[in-house]
């Protein structure tokens, strides 16, 4: 009997992401509008674009989720209105939705969808998993402090329900995402999709006149653990924390970053229903790499050839902080890896666009490539066959030949085909170099 597979769900913030997530083994794709997304900062989809996202992914035999879960003021509900008025004539396969308010206006706009309950619900026990599941939710994204004794237990209480469970990704310093800096910090409410990030912002400790303890000068001590005031690097708003000083510069509202990779067989065998990424505000090399990494883990656990090292490498090249086994692992155990060193690093220097020649690819470039390097090429299933320096040649914008192009430039990578890997995508809309 074949096994079955968690759905793979990833984040797509507009077009271009929603391509990388496809072809690089997405089962489905979350995505928001341009207003009421708790990702505001992303593109979104309009009406056209959600038309053609829909009609990618369903010719992929992926899904598309639509995210409706700000958790809205009453200002807002007219917006909601006519959100769920399109959706319940578009061709998505399911709204992701977290306030009750706007569930019940779904069930008036738009019955025939599913309802997906959203982490912003904070659902984390199995009397309110039964409350859902009484109001006709049937799948519901478990609460990020959730461990894995705990999700296994939900599982097994609730066969009916479908859990989903967010397994790499940024985590927030609040209950599963409901956080208030950035509205008290900002006036820009996280709840609302607005979110400023200030948990990723840069701070230095400062005595309570403003003075800097980044030395001993004028009479300064490195104060160890003496209350400080904090100031933000970027924005001259005076004292915002008192904390106690250990760096100059610290992101200390920022955990580390989730992965749970290593621990793809225990999800198989538990039954989650879906395994989820966060990343809607990421480049689509990111998701390209995520997705490709997560997709290739499943796949080996069902063909019995799991091997997470694997996955970690090429997750760890991606990382800008430590990933870091969150909640899952009992007893309040975390296991932490460090990005990869900048020497040790193979980053993303284009993605390919379309096919001009035999021997021709448009690229749109994203670092900057010399031609006297080695380049990988991003195929599916982790497979990074490389062509030699030498065995290719580019030319710029223009079509003359250079030995370098630029970030945010385009150019043409031209090379003799028959040194390409075989197989059905060899060099393909989509597909990224390293």
């Amino acid at each position: 009997m074949p096994m079955t597979l968690p759905e793979l769900l990833c984040p797509a913030g507009d077009m271009d992401r929603l391509d990388a997530a496809l072809t690089y083994g997405a089962n489905a794709c979350y995505l928001g509008g341009t207003s009421l997304s708790l990702r505001a900062g992303t593109g979104g989809f309009d009406r056209e674009a959600l038309d053609t996202a829909c009609s990618k992914a369903h010719a992929r035999g992926a899904s598309i989720y639509y995210t409706l879960n700000v958790l809205p003021h009453e200002t807002h509900l007219s917006g909601i209105a006519a959100s769920l008025e399109v959706l319940a004539e578009s061709a998505v396969d399911g709204l992701i939705i977290a306030d009750p308010g706007v569930l019940r206006m779904a069930r008036r706009y738009a019955p025939d969808k599913a309802v997906h309950l959203s982490t912003q619900a904070n659902t984390a026990n199995s009397e309110a998993v039964g409350f859902w599941y009484d109001l006709g939710i049937r799948r519901v994204n478990l609460a990020r402090e959730l461990g894995a004794r705990a999700m296994r237990e939900l599982v097994r209480n609730y066969p009916d329900m479908e859990f989903e469970v967010f397994v790499h990704g940024a985590m927030c310093l609040a209950l599963s995402g409901r956080c208030l800096l950035s509205a008290w910090l900002n006036r820009r409410p996280a709840n609302l999709g607005e979110c400023t990030h200030p948990c990723r912002f840069e701070y230095r400790a400062t005595d309570l006149s403003g003075r800097c303890h980044d030395c001993a000068a004028e009479g300064h001590a490195h104060m160890g653990d003496a209350l400080l005031g904090v100031e933000e690097k970027t924005r001259d708003t005076g004292t915002m924390w008192e904390v106690t000083r250990e760096e100059p510069y610290s992101a200390f509202w920022a955990p580390e970053d989730l992965c749970l990779v290593k621990y793809m067989p225990w999800f198989v065998r538990t039954g989650i229903a879906s395994l989820k990424i966060e990343g809607r505000m990421k480049t689509p090399s990111y998701v390209a790499h995520v997705t490709d990494a997560y997709r290739t883990a499943l796949d080996d656990v069902a063909a019995g050839c799991f091997r997470p090292e694997k996955y970690l490498y090429e997750l760890r090249n991606t990382a800008s902080r430590n990933l870091n086994t969150g909640f899952f692992l009992p007893d309040g155990n975390r296991v932490s890896l460090p990005p990869l060193q900048d020497t040790e690093r193979r980053p993303i220097v284009a993605q390919v666009r379309e096919r001009l020649a035999e021997d021709a690819w448009k690229v749109a470039v994203r670092s900057p490539w010399n031609s006297d390097r080695p380049i990988q090429i991003m195929q599916t299933g982790l497979r990074r066959p490389e062509l030699p320096a030498g065995a290719y040649t580019l030319e710029n914008h223009r079509g003359e030949a250079s030995t370098q192009l630029h970030p945010g430039m385009e150019g043409v990578l031209r090379c003799d085909p028959s040194i390409l890997p075989s197989g059905p995508e060899t060099l393909e809309h989509g597909l990224f170099l390293r």
